[in-house]
């Protein structure tokens, strides 16, 4: 992973990111009175937001974009909020940070996703010395309705004068009343805060805050789409890592299938003999029981990436989508990798494998994820972008990865799942079958044997008899 000064501790699961023990009860503020003054809003300014705002423009003033229409796209059959209505910024500057005394100070609330908000910092710590500790807090927890629960992503930076040394880090949370506040007790080491963290005096915090709705039953976007840029050129190394292993571990199984001499000859034989429309019955699964089981197998809330493991299979769907629509056209000349082959096409609701079944699976099994192609050049959140087109190019380039290891994934999954469920359990089956029958036969005619056998003992009795009677 890049080294941009990132908090690796994602997602709540080390010591050092926890929850701050109910600490939105003290009685410090940030709200413009006493040392811990200070002021918040809803802002991108600053340093640290330069260079997302270049991107906001080169995305906004460049020529139109050549990418597949659904990289950018939310689903437009759920009519509830998208990921884009759900996200916002904060930026909280805290005045005479030098000359604060109180043990911790809140930010002004704000809103994001229909929820409020307030940042927690411990500017000597917050049960850890010599570090500063810094929080996400849900306002007026104790208020809401029994049972309530918001599920966010979040990033908190604490901005440096020069903004490739600012300090971001990442989180995924279910917050509720007993964990309604969540970030880091060491964000960073007190002695790093001088160097250059603290200009005039003042230290700048900002938040990111991405609400996520959930969606158990098929791949959603999670992300909005500036947030997902940002994230993914940290953490695709971690996407790919994850997709990769998935495919690998496939490929790895369907191998050891080929490689048994006797058990594919003896697959191949057994579906060579099959007909026509019990193998087209066997190679489709309707797509909701598919991509449930997708969600189910790699959405993790406490794993920072899944958020963008679930973007790249959300895109990967909507590409499956538009391949198998315009199938017979000529493909957009920047989508996703064509030079892999198709495993599945999507047919109204449903998973069609695209070849046949030994094809595809001997293609599995030898053709592995091809690797990517990184353009050089540092992967952080302060790269520099030589030019509009260079950042548009990285952009693009990243949606094309993502979308591809997204589509190959459920590709894979689906091939996997077909096999798995419907072929490998056919063929037990007719194996089961033919060793029943064969075990029939067997006793067939052992009992068979077993008449004869007694049909000759009682002929040889019979004629036994017959001898003793006429030597009498």
């Amino acid at each position: 992973m890049a080294n941009d000064g990132r908090e690796e501790n994602g997602a709540g699961t080390s010591m050092d990111t926890v929850g701050s023990s109910g600490s939105g009860n003290g009685n410090g503020n940030g709200n413009g009175s006493g040392n811990g003054s200070g002021s918040g809003g809803s802002t991108r300014g600053g340093e640290a937001g330069a260079e997302l705002r270049s991107w906001d423009q080169v995305l906004d003033n460049a020529t139109p974009s050549t990418s597949p229409p659904y990289w950018d796209t939310d689903d437009d059959d759920d009519p509830g909020p998208r990921p884009s209505d759900l996200y916002g910024k904060f930026t909280w500057k805290i005045e005479k940070f030098s000359e604060i005394s109180k043990r911790e100070l809140r930010s002004n609330v704000f809103e994001v996703g229909g929820y409020r908000w307030y940042i927690l910092v411990y500017p000597q710590g917050c049960d850890v010395c010599n570090h500063l500790s810094l929080f996400l807090c849900v306002s007026d927890y104790d208020k809401l309705l029994p049972g309530w629960s918001h599920f966010a992503q979040f990033t908190i930076a604490v901005v440096n004068k020069d903004p490739k040394k600012s300090k971001y880090s990442d989180t995924l949370h279910r917050f509720c009343k007993k964990e309604h506040d969540w970030g880091w007790k060491k964000f960073m080491e007190l002695s790093k805060v001088s160097d250059g963290f603290i200009v005039a005096d003042i230290l700048v915090i900002k938040a990111q805050v991405q609400v996520i709705r959930e969606n158990s039953h098929r791949p959603f976007r999670c992300l909005d789409c500036q947030y997902r840029r940002e994230l993914v050129r940290v953490y695709l190394t971690n996407v790919e890592g994850i997709c990769r292993r998935f495919v690998e571990e496939k490929r790895e199984k369907l191998g050891k299938l080929i490689e048994d001499n006797g058990r594919w000859s003896s697959f191949r034989a057994f579906w060579s003999a099959m007909e026509e429309n019990v193998r087209q019955r066997l190679s489709r699964e309707k797509t909701d029981v598919i991509l449930k089981a997708i969600v189910k197998r790699f959405f993790n809330e406490k794993e920072v990436t899944s958020t963008l493991v679930m973007d790249a299979l959300y895109s990967g769907c909507k590409a499956l989508n538009y391949r198998s629509r315009n199938k017979k056209e000529k493909r957009n000349s920047v989508e996703v990798d064509s030079t892999s082959f198709q495993v599945v096409w999507v047919e109204k609701d449903t998973f069609v494998l695209s070849d046949d079944v030994l094809t595809l699976l001997e293609k599995a099994a030898t053709e592995p994820l091809p690797p990517f192609k990184e353009d050089k050049g540092p992967q952080n959140r302060t790269k520099d972008c030589s030019g509009d087109d260079f950042a548009k190019d990285n952009v693009e380039r990243d949606e094309r990865r993502l979308t591809e290891l997204g589509k190959r994934t459920i590709e894979i999954f689906v091939l996997a799942h077909l096999f798995s469920n419907h072929v490998e359990v056919a063929y037990r089956e007719a194996i089961a079958l033919k060793m029943q029958e064969e075990l029939i036969l067997e006793e067939e005619a052992a009992g068979q044997a077993e008449i004869e056998f007694r049909a000759k003992r009682e002929a040889a009795e019979k004629e036994k008899r017959s001898k003793k009677k006429q030597e009498r």
